[in-house]
């Protein structure tokens, strides 16, 4: 699928138009429903392979990729498989039963871990994700979203210390609010 193909995808699959309120509490004139894109296979492949590329040009290696819930586990799974890397899942809290873990999958001290996010506004729910990990001693070598709202994810993840890219930008969508 060539670039102007998947945007045109995404756009026709996901972009909605009315008035919303996006998770940082801002309204919006536009939402990109993650779900109506992540749930298209051709969408999610197309999505994966331009992931394991930039994945692969990565200095210094990438030990495992990272997905937190919900919009991030099926973009990590995809991923994983296309890129052959072990992925782990970020629950938004630890369950509580069973191993009652926040991440599940095998994370060791010192994993070099790239987190994949779905759509970037501010970074909030990222930079949490980031954080839990970095807690448990890995290394976050890049956060890499589908797409950067414009909004100041970028700013407030490079501000956090963390390397931020896009897949694609509001703009890249046509995107004028």
């Amino acid at each position: 699928m060539t670039d102007e193909q998947l945007i045109r995808r995404i756009t026709d699959a996901a972009l909605l138009r009315g008035e919303f309120t996006l998770r940082s509490g801002r309204k919006s004139k536009y939402y990109l429903d993650k779900y109506l894109f992540q749930t298209q296979p051709d969408i999610l492949e197309a999505l994966a392979e331009r992931f394991a590329k930039r994945i692969e040009s990565l200095p210094g290696g990438v030990d495992r990729l990272a997905g937190a819930e919900l919009g991030g586990v099926p973009l990590v799974s995809a991923t994983g498989i296309a890129a052959d890397k072990p992925f782990i899942l970020i629950r938004n809290q630890k369950k509580g039963y069973g191993t009652a873990k926040q991440v599940e999958g095998e994370l060791n001290p010192g994993d070099k871990v790239v987190i994949l996010e779905d759509i970037a506004t501010t970074g909030g729910q990222v930079l949490e994700a980031a954080q839990t990990l970095t807690g448990m001693g890995a290394e976050i070598v890049k956060i890499i979203a589908v797409i950067d709202r414009q909004e100041g994810a970028r700013e407030n993840i490079e501000a956090a210390g963390y390397g931020f890219d896009s897949l694609l930008t509001k703009a890249d969508l046509g995107i004028d609010e």
